[in-house]
């Protein structure tokens, strides 16, 4: 019986030799499957289709995600790992629809000639980190593959987004990730490095638009990220606080700022406020962007209602001591 025959009859032979349904051709020919044979098969109306150079897929439908970064790290060989984007997916980030979702951002050790092609984007590393592994798919680390994403696009914002989604989601520090930046290429670094340097104080994008926001208020914050204390103990870190008038405000972010139990948290920390006697201003993100002029009056109207009443007892963490 031919080999040929073999597989016609007997395809889940060829899907035991194959990755989650992707195998290279030149393993294919190594079963005795001749290469005018595997080529007519990839040809449009075939059975298989060709996913990469020397990479094929063993289904005529849509590839999927996996097999789509399967056939990448195939094509990039063995050391091969996913960075950018793509690995932060794969991380479980939320990663803006700025960022390619049908890229694949491969590493490879320097000394190994892979070109870009297709789908995937190459690129050789004197600097191959070790790998992480989830659900079988060898990733770079996550401060690495931020880093990597953040570098190949232009746009402040959704680079922000990412970039605090690696520090709130992915247990990243802005320390880290700027180490990271300095480690490696500078082209594409100057607004990441720039946006972490801001953020040294800061802990989102939100924060740093109430920031600029808040210098044109007649009475601008006193202090921001600030420890609030009362008799009773400690009270709260608003975001921005007025402290000759016991006035806070929150930029109060399902995106940015609550885990699932962060809800729950957000109730405690208004009742530590009311029962402080303090006022405060709850914002939501997309009122800083959508209607900055509108927050700028809620503020201007709680800083005269807080100043018109007496000032409660509650002062600065750091003058507990």
């Amino acid at each position: 019986m031919s080999t040929r025959r073999n597989w016609d009859e007997h395809p889940e032979l060829l899907k035991r030799h194959a990755r989650d349904g992707v195998i290279r051709a030149q393993h294919l020919e190594s079963l005795g499957m001749h290469n005018r044979t595997i080529y007519r098969r990839c040809l449009p109306g075939g059975p298989w289709r060709r996913l990469l150079p020397g990479i094929v897929l063993l289904h005529n439908g849509e590839s999927t995600r996996r097999e789509r970064v399967v056939a990448a790290l195939l094509y990039g060989g063995s050391r091969a790992m996913i960075t950018g984007a793509e690995a932060c997916r794969w991380y479980g980030l939320r990663v803006p629809e700025q960022f390619p979702a049908s890229d694949v951002h491969l590493l490879v050790p320097h000394g190994q000639r892979v070109l870009s092609s297709e789908y995937v984007v190459a690129e050789r590393t004197r600097r191959l980190p070790g790998a992480w592994t989830r659900q079988g798919i060898p990733l770079a680390p996550l401060v690495r593959a931020t880093t990597d994403a953040v570098r190949r696009i232009r746009a402040e914002e959704p680079i922000g987004h990412l970039l605090i989604e690696a520090v709130q989601h992915g247990h990243c520090s802005p320390t880290g990730l700027a180490s990271e930046l300095d480690e490696g290429t500078k082209r594409g670094t100057a607004i990441p490095r720039r946006l972490l340097k801001e953020w040294v104080d800061l802990r989102s994008v939100a924060e740093l638009r109430a920031r600029k926001l808040a210098d044109r208020l007649p009475n601008p914050p006193t202090h921001w990220n600030a420890g609030i204390q009362s008799a009773g103990g400690y009270v709260g870190c608003p975001d921005a606080w007025w402290d000759e008038v016991a006035l806070a405000w929150e930029i109060d972010s399902f995106e940015f700022h609550f885990t699932p139990d962060g809800y729950a948290r957000t109730l405690r920390r208004n009742n530590r406020y009311a029962a402080a006697g303090i006022k405060v201003v709850q914002t939501l993100p997309s009122s800083l962007r959508d209607d900055p002029d509108g927050v700028l009056q809620e503020l201007a109207d709680a800083y005269t209602a807080a100043a018109a009443r007496p000032r409660p007892s509650v002062f600065l963490a750091e003058r507990a001591a």
